[in-house]
């Protein structure tokens, strides 16, 4: 099991936390697309825009620090 996609499978199916950081991840998307997708974004938006970015980041990291540590076990 050595591509990302592989390792991201396993854990979406044995890792509650991942799912869990997955769902996250996914809802931090769709409110970015929500807020780019307007014609004009007023400074709040602008705002909350950096937020959810920073928000989004985070828990893409630990995503990956899952998939680095279980790379790591298999190995």
């Amino acid at each position: 099991m050595e591509h990302p996609e592989e390792l991201k499978a396993h854990l979406m199916a044995t890792s509650d936390e991942f799912r869990q950081l997955a769902a996250q991840h996914a809802g931090f998307k769709r409110q970015l697309e929500e807020i780019e997708a307007k014609p004009h974004v007023t400074p709040e938006e602008e705002t909350e825009e950096h937020r959810i970015k920073k928000l989004k980041l985070h828990v893409k990291d630990q995503m990956n620090q899952m998939l680095a540590r279980y790379k790591e076990q298999m190995a």
